[in-house]
């Protein structure tokens, strides 16, 4: 088979030659828009399900959460593992598909699933991003000048003013916030006070909960003018809390402040930290990419992003890049350009020892940029990102292997004939 190839494309020099620019036309195009990461991205097809309940132990959201949510996934097509983990007030099940299964469709599976699963009361479980672990593209430090602002108004600067910009960009699938503290309005019950009214705790929820939205009443219409009619009840403030009525006794309104102690700011339960060159505790974004995104041109864009972001900011309040993988991605471009090249010129170098002629070599050689850009646009066919060990590693041996055995027989065969006409001549 490869004889009668050989032989047709001999045959065929018109048509080899166009063959041959059409691959480089393809190959050019495949290594342009070819995905470039650092390394590959072999994590497999997986959906993750998160689900919050700050009230429950450990043990209960085993019993109640966890456990539940892996008989329910039980049978899914294409279904590998389920592994989970369960703490304090948080449960993650991890699904495990078959390789070949599309994302979009093992979500779409476990999310038929999860309806099914009967959920603690107020408990509601969400489904990861689409990204793996290697989508981490991009770290920064959301710092301040001012020794005034706090760890609460940095993380609130960044959930309510950052982070909303940055999920705005293309091929990004999560941006996450480490340390700082989450901001809370904390209202500090008196079981006596409540002892005194004749009221439970469920009595405040409920008031607080009922009280803290706004309705619509319709419109009035008057003179052919109507007028909408908007009932706002959100609170604004901490004395907005504080006057919230519970219940009524004698014709007086119970008001939150009357059952609390004091009704303040507070942040939420931490569960960790994040502290950055020894100067104490920092707050820190992460971003991720979507699964099959190319990471150097969200990260790019991020980049861009984020610039614009920070005029917005206080003045006080600026944003440190932390990790970068453009710069990542460029050092490792040039160290496959660096291997290729160099072993490209190595590669000529020992065929024209070899084949004794600059010429056979270099129709070796050709091979070498040939496969490159033949296996660049298998790659771009099968969805697989270019990384150092997918180009750097490429074994030139192997490639010009063949072409040095059919270079020296046809060179040997040559110059034999050469010599045969010759001796004909004479």
């Amino acid at each position: 088979m490869p004889a009668r190839l050989l032989q047709a494309a001999l045959a065929n020099r018109p048509l080899t030659a166009l063959g041959g620019l059409l691959l480089l036309g393809l190959g050019g195009w495949a290594l342009v828009t070819l995905p470039l990461d650092a390394f590959p991205d072999t994590t497999p097809i997986q959906v993750q399900i998160n689900t919050v309940a700050p009230s429950l132990a450990p043990q209960e959201i085993e019993q109640q959460i966890t456990l539940p949510i892996e008989l329910a996934l039980g049978g899914l097509p294409g279904l590998v593992e389920v592994r989970s983990i369960s703490k304090f007030g948080f449960s993650q099940v991890v699904a495990g598909f078959a390789d070949g299964t599309g994302v979009t469709d093992a979500r779409q599976h476990v999310t038929e699933r999860l309806a099914q699963v009967g959920m603690p009361e107020g408990v509601t479980a969400e489904l990861g991003p689409i990204a793996t672990g290697l989508g981490e593209v991009f770290h920064y430090l959301v710092r301040s000048d001012d020794p005034a602002r706090s760890l609460e108004d940095l993380r609130t600067i960044h959930d309510w003013l950052i982070k909303p910009e940055l999920r705005q960009v293309a091929g990004v699938a999560e941006v996450n916030s480490w340390g700082g503290k989450v901001r809370q309005f904390h209202v500090v019950v008196s079981p006596e006070r409540l002892a005194r009214y004749g009221l439970a705790l469920d009595d405040v929820v409920t008031a607080l909960v009922q009280a803290n939205r706004n309705v619509g009443g319709g419109t009035v219409t008057e003179g052919g003018v109507a007028r909408v009619v908007h009932g706002q009840g959100r609170v604004g403030s901490l004395a907005d809390i504080a006057a919230v009525t519970v219940a009524g006794r004698d014709g007086r309104a119970i008001t939150v402040g009357d059952v609390a102690e004091d009704v303040r700011i507070g942040h939420e339960i931490r569960r960790g930290a994040v502290t950055a060159g020894g100067q104490g505790e920092a707050m820190l974004g992460l971003a991720f990419t979507l699964m099959g995104e190319n990471p150097a041109d969200v990260t790019v864009r991020l980049k861009e992003r984020l610039a614009a972001v920070q005029s917005a900011l206080p003045q006080d309040v600026r944003v440190d890049v932390l990790y970068d993988r453009t710069e990542l991605t460029a050092q490792v471009i040039g160290t496959v350009r660096h291997n290729l090249v160099l072993g490209a010129v190595l590669v000529v170098g020992v065929l024209y020892l070899l084949l004794g002629g600059l010429r056979a070599g270099l129709i070796v050689a050709v091979t070498i940029p040939l496969s490159l850009l033949g296996a660049a646009v298998g790659m771009q066919w099968l969805g697989i990102a270019a990384s150092l060990l997918s180009l750097g590693a490429m074994d030139f041996g192997i490639l010009v292997d063949g072409s040095v055995v059919v270079t020296e027989a046809g060179m040997r065969r040559l110059a034999e004939r050469r010599r045969a006409l010759g001796r004909a001549l004479t």
